[in-house]
């Protein structure tokens, strides 16, 4: 006859402590006869899925590119990586954005929209539907490129008008004329950085 303490909760439910544990020799079989490969699957699998994902949203709601000069200089320096956003529905002025012009990549700054007209004055000045433009990240004068484009210019539908930052000597939209919304590949959203070490 088994005498059961009365004050253990697990004699008290009629078990006995002693008999073996079926739970616990379960989960140890299962680990015995696991596959010492299973981690190296479950890598990756991990692994495949990043990689995916990534392809999917660098492929379609972004893209990455070089600085490729010093035009938007001293705010984006050469060699800098850009990542743009591609689904962008609308620009307005002072967004930096990546566009292919002629063959070409560039990087510049959205001074006017559809509707506005821009002009350069003779005193090198930027205006924007005939109003002087503060921008206090300009630290130089806007010439005009003579030969190029005529002044005013009043940008139709879907168009814009892109300046870089350094004005001097930069080419942009006072050299290549406005920039039609399909030539826009995206908005850009973060600068990376260079370090030289």
């Amino acid at each position: 006859m088994r005498i059961y303490d009365r004050t253990d909760p697990e004699t008290v439910k009629g078990v006995d402590p002693r008999a073996p544990n079926k739970e616990k020799e379960k989960n140890e079989n299962e680990k015995k006869h696991r596959s010492p490969m299973q981690p190296v699957q479950i890598f990756l699998l991990d692994l495949l899925i990043i990689i995916t994902l990534l392809w999917l949203l660098f492929g379609f709601a972004l893209g990455a590119v070089t600085a490729p000069n010093n035009d938007m200089s001293p705010n984006i320096k050469a060699k800098e990586l850009l990542i743009y956003y591609r689904l962008e529905k609308s620009y307005t002025a002072q967004d930096v954005v990546v566009l292919s012009k002629n063959g070409r990549e560039y990087v510049g700054r959205i001074v006017a929209v559809s509707g506005d007209t821009v002009n350069i004055t003779d005193d090198e000045r930027l205006e924007i539907n005939g109003r002087s433009v503060s921008e206090p990240n300009i630290y130089s004068s806007t010439p005009r490129y003579e030969g190029f484009v005529e002044y005013p210019v009043k940008l139709p539908e879907n168009t814009c008008f892109v300046l870089s930052d350094k004005r001097l000597g930069s080419e942009d939209s006072r050299y290549y004329g406005v920039v039609d919304r399909s030539e826009i590949k995206g908005k850009v959203i973060i600068t990376m950085r260079r370090h030289d070490i």
